[in-house]
C-alpha cells in the first residue's frame, strides 16, 4: 500500500490473534521507524519488546497491582481536563464505544475491566515499551511521537496491528524495576502488537475524524 492508504487505514487494535510475530518481522517494524525526524537527529528512542512468559508475567504483575489498589504512577501525567472541543470528541467517542460494547464507559467497574485488558495488552503476543532518558525536554517526547506513529504504520504495511496505549505506563516504576530498565528512563508509550483479529466486533469501530476545514487555515 502506499503511504497515503497507509495512514488512512491505520487503526487501533483491541483484539488480536495469539500467533507469535517472528522475530526478524518486529526487527524490520523498528529499523523502519528509526528513521523517524528528530531534534537535530538527537534520535532520543529506546524500545522493549516483552513477549512470552516475561510478558505473561507483567502482565500478571500489572493487574495485581491495579487489584490491590496501588495508585498509579505515570512518568507522564494524565491530563485532568481539555478544552471544550476537543472534550466533546472524546466523549463522542465514549458514546459510541458504549453502543458497541453495551456498556458504561464511565463505570469505575467498567474502567477497571479496561484497564485489565489493557495490561493483557488485548491478548497480543507482544508488547512494546517506548522509553528515554528522563532529562531529556518535550521535543524529545515530540520525537517519541513521531517514532510511535512511525512504528504503527510500517506495523500496518506488514499486515500487523497495534494500539499505542496510554494505561500501561500507569505503573512506570515498577514496569521499569520489572524489566531491569534504568529508574532515569521515562516510559513514554506502550503498544500492543500482534496479527488483528478482524472477526472481533471490537475491531469493527474506526474512530471518526473531524472536517478538515475546522483544523486548517490559509493566510495570505
Amino acid at each position: 500500500m502506499d503511504a497515503i492508504e497507509c495512514i488512512k487505514t491505520r487503526m487501533s487494535i483491541r483484539k488480536f490473534k495469539p500467533d507469535r510475530v517472528p522475530e526478524d518481522v518486529l526487527m524490520k517494524v523498528i529499523d523502519t521507524a528509526k528513521w523517524s525526524p528528530s531534534y537535530k537527529n538527537s534520535q532520543p528512542w529506546e524500545a522493549i519488546i516483552v513477549s512470552g512468559r516475561k510478558k505473561e508475567e507483567l502482565s500478571r504483575y500489572l493487574v495485581n497491582l491495579l487489584e490491590n489498589g496501588e495508585k498509579p504512577s505515570p512518568d507522564i501525567e494524565e491530563p485532568k481536563s481539555w478544552p471544550a472541543e476537543n472534550e466533546k470528541r472524546i466523549s463522542a467517542l465514549l458514546r459510541k464505544r458504549s453502543e458497541i460494547t453495551g456498556k458504561d464507559l464511565n463505570d469505575p467497574e467498567v474502567r477497571k475491566k479496561a484497564k485489565i485488558a489493557n495490561f493483557n495488552f488485548y491478548g497480543a503476543p507482544h508488547g512494546i515499551f517506548l522509553f528515554h532518558d528522563s532529562s531529556l525536554t518535550t521535543w524529545s517526547i515530540f520525537d517519541l511521537g513521531l517514532f510511535t506513529q512511525s512504528l504503527m504504520l510500517a506495523s500496518h504495511s506488514l499486515g500487523l496491528g497495534t494500539v499505542p496505549q496510554a494505561f500501561l505506563t500507569d505503573y512506570a516504576k515498577q514496569i521499569k524495576e520489572f524489566l531491569g530498565i534504568p529508574a532515569s528512563k521515562r516510559l513514554v508509550i506502550g503498544i500492543s502488537i500482534g496479527y488483528p483479529d478482524m472477526d472481533s466486533p471490537i475491531n469493527s469501530y474506526r474512530t471518526e475524524r473531524v472536517s478538515t476545514s475546522e483544523i486548517v487555515k490559509f493566510i495570505e
